[in-house]
């Protein structure tokens, strides 16, 4: 079971030994005057952990209460492309630590040994870092340089396999994260983006399931041998909900359970109106499939209706959308992609250090909220920020920040929950209701 003391020790190893060592492979540090790559590491840190908007005048303060003192004019000289490789080299040692909780007490997703939420984001670069990270092109709107963040989120045990930072023009099937084998018996929950029937079939190979949005151009094969395009299966179906055992594909004939749902009148005419305004900005026409398939929700999957019925599937897949928010919540609320200023390097080390921020602030949370199922990461995050000067300032003495970390632990677990709602309910409430059987 993770313990503060388990944090505590992730904590110091990274930010101390790690980052000490990262400073002299990558020659930041050749001889210590004021700066050692730990307390370099740990001044930005907490620093941007405490405000994401940082000036270098509050960088320096976080400086002296980890015992350095520097001048703004000298950290900033500090932002090079050394200090940008020691950064990097931390965070990747962070995103190596191990750090998990006890299932998250939802019953209906413990029927699975886990559940995996696999997305990316994308963080617009300088031009001058494209030799660092290449992005897209101007064509595609993410520039010439360009990172990209690919994650997997273990939701159960809030186990966070990454960021895994690549270039922006990487294809999000092409990580190493997606070479990582899923547990037997757990469930992979990924947008339609991540779509391939050979991982498909490899992760029913493996005894895992698999649930995600159908692409549309996939061809679709009944028992009975027909071939059919999704529009028109829906259309010879007659009832509002389908839920129908096919073939996926015309040379895997990959066995799938298709699940499809009319929408209300009223949602369908939002996402068709959505659907024409994305084709009038590409200065094309949406098709007559794109506007009737804005009627219905439709996922292909391969677990059974004795594990999942149909009503429980739509709500299941709304788990996805957590890993979304865990990108707002580090987007809007930890600014990983904005900077207070206009040089590469400085904005490339920000990037870095915010990033070991959020994963140290993940570890955090697990102490402190995961448990609950109707807690608040938002909430949760102004709360670390509020206490993030006083980590820094206590960092160097184990018992100290054991005993900060729980007392962060205890305002977590206090304050930092979801108030439910009636006429919109929340996932978490969706979720237990379904095991009191009113959805089921």
């Amino acid at each position: 079971m993770l313990t503060v003391t388990h944090v505590t020790q992730a904590m110091q190893t990274v930010l101390t030994r790690v980052a000490n060592q990262a400073g002299r492979a990558t020659g930041f540090i050749q001889r210590e005057v004021k700066l050692s790559g730990a307390s370099f590491c740990q001044s930005l840190v907490f620093g941007w952990l405490a405000n994401p908007e940082a000036t270098l005048e509050e960088l320096c303060q976080t400086a002296a209460l980890v015992g350095v003192e520097i001048t703004p004019q000298g950290l900033d000289q500090r932002f090079t492309a050394e200090g940008a490789r020691c950064l990097y080299q931390v965070l990747q040692e962070s995103v190596d630590q191990v750090i998990a909780v006890e299932p998250v007490a939802v019953p209906i997703l413990q029927r699975f040994s886990g559940v995996y939420l696999e997305d990316s984001s994308t963080i617009v670069l300088p031009a001058e870092l494209a030799e660092v990270w290449t992005g897209c092109g101007n064509a595609t709107g993410q520039g010439e340089a360009a990172l990209k963040l690919n994650v997997r989120l273990e939701f159960l045990r809030g186990r966070l396999h990454g960021p895994v930072v690549t270039e922006g023009r990487t294809h999000d099937r092409q990580t190493t994260l997606q070479a990582q084998p899923l547990p037997c018996g757990s469930l992979r929950l990924a947008d339609v983006n991540y779509w391939s029937l050979d991982q498909f079939q490899e992760l029913g190979q493996q005894g895992t399931y698999w649930l995600s949005r159908f692409k549309v151009q996939t061809a679709i094969f009944t028992p009975d041998g027909q071939r059919w395009q999704l529009a028109e299966l829906l259309q010879a179906k007659p009832q509002d909900e389908l839920d129908l055992w096919v073939e996926l594909g015309v040379q895997h004939r990959l066995p799938a359970r298709l699940v499809a749902q009319r929408l209300p009148r009223q949602v369908a005419e939002q996402r068709r109106r959505r659907v024409r305004a994305e084709a009038q900005r590409r200065g094309k026409t949406p098709s007559q499939t794109q506007l009737f398939l804005a009627d219905w929700l439709v996922f292909v999957t391969n677990v059974p209706p004795e594990m999942l019925s149909f009503a429980e599937i739509f709500v299941v897949v709304r788990v996805r959308w957590q890993i979304e928010l865990l990108f707002k919540l580090w987007k809007s609320h930890n600014l990983i992609d904005e900077s207070r200023s206009q040089k590469p390097w400085r904005q490339l080390c920000e990037i870095y250090a915010k990033l070991i921020g959020v994963i140290i602030q993940h570890w955090i949370l697990l102490v402190g909220c995961w448990h609950f199922p109707n807690r608040s990461l938002f909430k949760a995050a102004q709360t670390i920020q509020k206490h993030a000067w006083y980590l820094a300032s206590v960092f160097s003495c184990s018992i100290s920040l054991t005993r900060a970390l729980t007392s962060i632990q205890h305002c977590l677990a206090a304050g930092c929950r979801i108030n439910k709602r009636k006429k919109i309910p929340h996932t978490y409430q969706l979720l237990l209701a379904l095991d009191d059987g009113a959805l089921a």
